[in-house]
């Protein structure tokens, strides 16, 4: 008998809804077993849709002893299930909060429903308060220490990015809130904080019981998102589907799923797919960009528009243990917010002078493709629905080694620069130039430095390398001479040595006044 399809828990964050209705579950018990045993505080941090929520709801039916969903995974045989504990879980993903007012009532809301699924009196009116009695209440009445779940507790703060008097009144009650845990410590039994960024001010990550960071932590590297293991193993049956749908062998579709989806990484060893775009790509049986759609936060493209160069976001980065640190909300650096978003992600982990050093890149072809086309929009006003279409152009210029037509597709993509975004600095031109190479889909990496200075960009191509210099100038008479002069650069320093296992060309790119010219030759020319 053939056997069927195990329902997929798209946008299933409960975990007592994913088990009573037998969705597809991938087994993260063991690594659950392993932070639950332990009486202590936890940080823990993920883009969003990555499964933070999921993981909350696991802890809190854990520890409220809830043995039958547990029935077949790991932590069924290991768990001590005498053990009860009462719980409070605080999700502040569930509403966006506009005015510290609100925030402070939804803080009131959970807590007073928690009081009263318990039948504790509270008589405190302030949330801070009103926070410390609960835990004190509910220690009394079941001689339990109390755990703490806190999903997504930089949410208010996140919301309101781009609004500083109103991202000042949440972190200010975040902090009064967060405070208490410190001095209710000895009546806790685990806590369990998840976020995207660390921001200070907070107090979660001051003070003696400061919470043990997971971010970066090997051992639990794999806590959220699919391992290709665990793609294998439970998602088989749809792998076997989707690949008769399009027409692949499994071991080819499984090559397309890795390209698209994985290579999302906090440790630089191993890596996952992202669970939403997974989820998604067998739910709908196509290819697509699941998770930008859902899990971009706003902040995040606020923030992107105010940026000029890219090359740090769109090609390899080297950081150091700074990407994980804390951070005032007001200046957030852009490296750093976009690892903690999920855009950029661990490639590989060096130990340089005892302290871990890290190479970012973008982690996909999803979110390499959706950032792209969405920067594009933002420098340049571009049409989104017309990208593919002069994307497609570029390519077959470039192939062909085209000047003519390259020529004419670069100036109707500045034509598209409405003239209030035209910024008159060599960075912003380098960007969008840049913009469109990646677009391209072919292997493209910024600022090569080589022993006698650095290119600004190389496309490589099947086994052609086309080396690319970028001018610019103010005087568009001078056009055709800041191309020249980007040629003879490329020659004149060598840039061509790291590549002669290729077939090189050269490409010259000059802006000025608004205007694009490009001209390709090769390398013996």
């Amino acid at each position: 008998m053939e056997k069927e399809l195990q329902e997929l828990p798209i946008s299933v964050q409960s975990f007592r809804k994913l088990r009573n209705n037998n969705y597809l579950y991938v087994d993260k018990t063991k690594d659950i077993f392993n932070i639950a045993k332990n009486e202590k505080s936890y940080f823990f941090s993920r883009p969003r849709r990555f499964g933070k929520s999921l993981l909350i709801s696991t802890l809190e039916n854990l520890f409220l002893g809830n043995k039958e969903l547990f029935k077949e995974l790991y932590i069924y045989d290991e768990w001590n299930w005498e053990e009860i504990y009462p719980v409070i879980r605080i999700d502040l993903g569930e509403r966006s909060h506009e005015t510290g007012e609100e925030l402070k009532r939804s803080l009131n809301i959970f807590l007073s429903k928690i009081a009263k699924e318990n039948n504790i009196e509270i008589e405190y009116e302030d949330y801070a308060d009103k926070f410390g009695e609960l835990i004190e209440g509910l220690f009394k009445k079941y001689n339990k220490k109390v755990v703490v779940l806190i999903d997504e507790y930089d949410k208010p703060i996140l919301d309101n990015i781009s609004y500083p008097d109103v991202q000042g009144a949440m972190k200010k009650i975040l902090h009064d809130f967060y405070q208490i845990l410190k001095s209710q410590d000895d009546n806790l039994r685990f806590v369990f904080i998840t976020g995207v960024s660390r921001f200070v001010g907070t107090s979660i990550f001051s003070g003696l019981n400061s919470p043990d960071d997971l971010t970066l932590n090997n051992k639990f590297s794999t806590i959220c998102g699919y391992t290709q293991s665990e793609l294998e193993h439970y998602f088989k049956l749809y792998m076997d589907v989707l690949a008769e749908e399009v027409s692949l062998s499994v071991n080819e579709l499984l090559m397309g799923i890795k390209e698209w989806y994985n290579g999302y990484s906090w440790d630089g060893e191993n890596f996952v797919y992202n669970p939403q775009s997974i989820l998604s790509l067998f739910n709908n049986m196509f290819f697509n960009n699941y998770w930008f759609k859902t899990g971009t936060p706003t902040f995040l493209l606020e923030l992107l528009k105010t940026k000029t160069d890219l090359n740090r976001i769109l090609n390899q980065v080297r950081a150091g243990s700074e990407i994980s640190d804390s951070y005032n909300p007001e200046n957030i650096p852009i490296v750093p917010l976009m690892f903690q978003s999920g855009y950029l992600t661990i490639n590989k982990k060096e130990i340089i002078d005892l302290e871990p050093k890290y190479i970012l890149n973008v982690p996909n072809k999803e979110v390499k493709s959706s950032l792209v086309k969405y920067l594009l929009n933002i420098y340049m006003d571009y049409p989104l629905n017309d990208v593919d279409s002069l994307r497609n152009r570029m390519r077959t210029n470039f192939l062909n080694k085209d000047s003519e037509n390259l020529n004419d597709n670069l100036r109707e993509m500045i034509a598209n620069i409405p003239y209030h975004l035209h910024l008159d600095k060599e960075k912003y031109y380098h960007s969008i130039f840049l913009l469109w190479l990646n677009l391209l889909v072919f292997e493209i990496d910024g600022e090569i430095a080589t022993d006698k200075g650095r290119m600004d960009a190389v496309l490589i191509i099947d086994n052609d390398a086309i080396l690319i210099e970028i001018k610019f100038g103010k005087n568009e008479n001078k056009i055709d001479a800041l191309i020249d002069e980007a040629l003879i650069q490329i020659k004149s320093k060598k840039y061509y040595e790291k590549y002669l296992k290729y077939n090189i060309n050269f490409l010259g790119v000059a802006y000025a006044n608004k205007k694009v010219k490009c001209k390709f030759i090769s390398k013996f020319n």
